[in-house]
């Protein structure tokens, strides 16, 4: 059944939601992790959902039969969730690849959110599953990288991730929401959206835009 917290986050944009986020004193907003995939519309920019977390690095995987990273998070996600990757190791090797873009895109998953280098880019261009990524590499996690954890906390940009929060990321930006300030911040992103839809009206009738973006506007966050 459709969440329908992420039904109203999809429909807000990275800067609402990071306005609401300052207003409200929290952290969340990640920049530098631009899309790499999932651009043919505008439809397809956007993508909003649960975090499904993995953490990847040089190391040994967890005990078990050995298993490539990703498949677990793979299997565990949705059309209401986005796959959060952690790979801060500073080796290169990719932390997200071709096999694994279809393997999400047939799932269903909403997209992939990635800090660390993603590999075959142009297979998730051609699959078309939205993938924000931190930089591009050819070279494979196989003898450099093993997935150290699934559904742990992971840090993206300064942001930690907890399994369960919200993610929202656009061409602008990746936000995180912890999943206890969802419902609040929803609603003040909403009142931003609606305030500075009526101020669009308004230049659009034209006001000058100088009357619109005075004061008011400047202290919107504080009010």
């Amino acid at each position: 059944m459709p969440d329908p917290l992420i039904q109203r986050l999809r429909q807000l944009d990275a800067c609402a939601v990071s306005d609401a986020l300052d207003k409200l004193g929290l952290p969340g907003a990640v920049t530098g992790l631009p899309q790499r995939s999932g651009m043919s519309d505008a439809a397809s920019t956007r993508v909003a959902g649960r975090a499904v977390t993995m953490k990847v690095g040089p190391g040994q995987p967890p005990p078990g039969p050995p298993r490539h990273l990703g498949c677990a998070a793979i299997e565990l996600a949705g059309p209401d969730d986005v796959i959060v990757v952690e790979q801060r190791s500073g080796v290169e090797a990719g932390c997200w690849g071709g096999l694994l873009t279809l393997g999400a895109k047939v799932r269903g998953v909403a997209g992939v959110v990635a800090d660390g280098p993603l590999r075959d880019v142009d297979e998730a261009i051609v699959h078309g599953l939205p993938i924000f990524a931190r930089s591009l590499t050819c070279r494979t996690a196989r003898g450099r990288v093993v997935e150290l954890g699934t559904q742990v906390p992971v840090q993206v940009g300064d942001v930690i991730v907890h399994p369960g929060d919200a993610v929202l990321a656009d061409r602008s930006a990746v936000i995180v929401i912890a999943a206890a300030e969802l419902e609040r911040v929803l609603e003040t992103a909403e009142s931003i959206v609606a305030r500075e839809a009526a101020m669009a009206r308004a230049i659009a009738a034209g006001t000058p835009i100088g009357q619109v973006m005075g004061g008011a506007y400047e202290h919107m966050l504080k009010n």
